[in-house]
């Protein structure tokens, strides 16, 4: 089916109380992974393509068209409704590479920079999107493990998104939705993450657009369920779609220490990570 847009699917979540899942999209096999898992729970998803991502394919807008064309080709050709969001943008001219590109939505990611650098940065790049059409998202607080990063306590002093703070950034910057520090971390293996859920709450309250759950693949279920519950709308997944790849190629390998044929490891690491979409699909 066609492209939905990520507000539309965000929003839609947010009316009927639920969570939509945004996962993270690194080969073409992700791609396929997240539209049949999608299409096997009967539930729409968001295709998000990091720059991290871009980067892996050559980087700058080549490196973009390149994973921007093979998800959009697999989302067309999908039964579920999906979307493309590109995540965790910080190049500008890697933001304005996205809407030709069939990008709906871009998260903007200036929360390395102080306060009053990220809100004029983040105003810029809403008034950017907004005047095409792109839905944008922005984090406040610092969700750690980013690759590069020095390892972060997410319970550390200082690290949490403030519900105040959130409001006025919000209302300064114009964003669609925002991402927040709530005890989650990045590439986190293990789902061992306990999230603030009075935090999210006040967060809720503060502000009038969707939060985002970044480091969703280290939360446990019980605390997904209760974060949505308490307002967390869009749901981001990665590093748990790698871990059922790389598993699962390492299962084949072990089993078949001659082979050479690339798909015969890919197609059950694809299945794993299916499995894993429609895993978190069912759970939001």
């Amino acid at each position: 089916m066609p492209l939905v847009s990520t507000g539309e699917l965000v929003a839609d979540a947010r009316t009927s109380g639920r969570g939509v899942a945004a996962f993270n999209v690194i080969t073409l096999e992700h791609a396929e992974a997240i539209a049949h898992g999608a299409e096997q729970a009967g539930a729409p998803a968001i295709l998000q393509v990091s720059e991290n991502a871009v980067k892996f394919h050559g980087g700058g807008p080549s490196g973009l068209s390149a994973i921007a064309a093979a998800a959009t080709a697999v989302a067309r050709a999908s039964a579920a409704p999906l979307s493309l969001h590109l995540d965790h943008v910080m190049d500008v001219d890697l933001l304005r590479a996205a809407h030709p590109e069939g990008f709906s939505s871009v998260m903007f990611d200036a929360s390395k920079m102080s306060y009053g650098d990220n809100v004029k940065a983040t105003a810029d790049a809403v008034r950017w999107g907004h005047e095409r059409g792109i839905w944008i998202e922005a984090e406040l607080g610092k969700v750690g493990g980013k690759e590069g990063e020095a390892p972060l306590d997410a319970h550390a002093p200082g690290v949490r998104t403030d519900p105040a703070e959130a409001a006025a950034y919000v209302a300064d910057t114009g964003v669609d939705a925002l991402a927040v520090a709530v005890g989650s971390s990045h590439a986190m293996t293990e789902r061992t993450a306990a999230l603030d859920h009075a935090l999210i709450a006040a967060l809720r309250d503060a502000v009038p657009v969707p939060l985002v759950l970044h480091g969703s693949s280290g939360v446990p279920d019980a605390e997904i369920r209760q974060a949505v519950a308490s307002g967390m709308v869009k749901i981001n997944v990665g590093t748990a779609l790698n871990t059922a790849f790389t598993g699962a190629v390492r299962e084949y390998l072990a089993g078949d220490a001659k082979g050479v044929d690339p798909r015969k490891y890919l197609a059950p690491a694809r299945e794993a990570m299916a499995g894993t979409v429609r895993g978190f699909l069912a759970l939001l």
